[in-house]
């Protein structure tokens, strides 16, 4: 039965994110807000099928404050690339790798939301693109969300934060929120899921200005909390 749910969802999700990104093209003729109203349904579409068809569902622990800040989220799924989004009280810039906002139409609606697109194989160029479109955002007052370790992680495993994050948190001067996820115990790579809650705890603010050892740690510290078993 998991299998089966499992199998429906994507038989929805996947063509009407398609539907979605049509509506992308539509809301953009109207102006940002209206584009970006077209994406945070779609994260309210997907939190709903997700509940509906799989069960999963999420609980929040901690508050995501307003304002500009650096979010740094745990990642062990997709599950929460669309949830944060959901949850964060204003639309977060997001980074996210290259390939994704190179995506033939995807890429642009990805685009038009605001990312900050890396190429993990350019080196140092695509550190100084990183922090250009990172400072970029914060005049735009809105927060950039972050996944520090740099991609999905199976539970259980706590990799060193990639370099690009401190360089991005020195850059850009702001407090930083961590947030530790746990969704990987539901949903993996593959295409099965299971039903249960996902927790999304947040932690502390961590304020701007830290030496580069000292923030690593304990945003590392923060985003795995969930997971004390974690496997560095």
């Amino acid at each position: 039965m998991t299998a089966l749910r499992s199998l429906l969802y994507a038989a929805i999700f996947y063509p009407a994110t398609a539907l979605f990104v049509l509506g992308c093209f539509i809301g953009a003729l109207f102006g940002p807000t209206e584009m970006r109203s077209v994406v945070l349904g779609w994260a309210r579409f997907h939190h709903w099928l997700a509940r509906a068809l799989l069960g999963i569902d999420s609980r929040v622990v901690g508050e995501i404050p307003a304002g500009p800040h650096l979010v740094a989220v745990k990642h062990e799924s997709m599950y929460e690339t669309l949830e944060m989004v959901r949850l964060s009280r204003e639309p977060p810039v997001i980074v996210l790798k290259r390939e994704l906002s190179d995506m033939p139409l995807f890429g642009w609606a990805t685009r038009q939301w605001g990312v900050i697109p890396v190429d993990r194989k350019a080196g140092p160029k695509a550190l100084r693109e990183m922090l250009a479109s990172g400072k970029a955002a914060v005049a735009s007052g809105r927060p950039v969300m972050i996944f520090p370790e740099g991609t999905r992680v199976p539970p259980g495993e706590a990799p060193p934060l990639q370099s690009g994050f401190a360089g991005l948190y020195r850059a850009l001067g702001l407090p930083v929120v961590p947030v530790a996820v746990d969704s990987g115990r539901l949903w993996g790579r593959g295409l099965v899921h299971r039903s249960g809650t996902v927790t999304f705890l947040v932690g502390a603010t961590i304020p701007p200005g830290l030496p580069r050892d000292e923030i690593e740690g304990r945003v590392h510290a923060a985003i795995n909390a969930l997971a004390p078993q974690a496997r560095t």
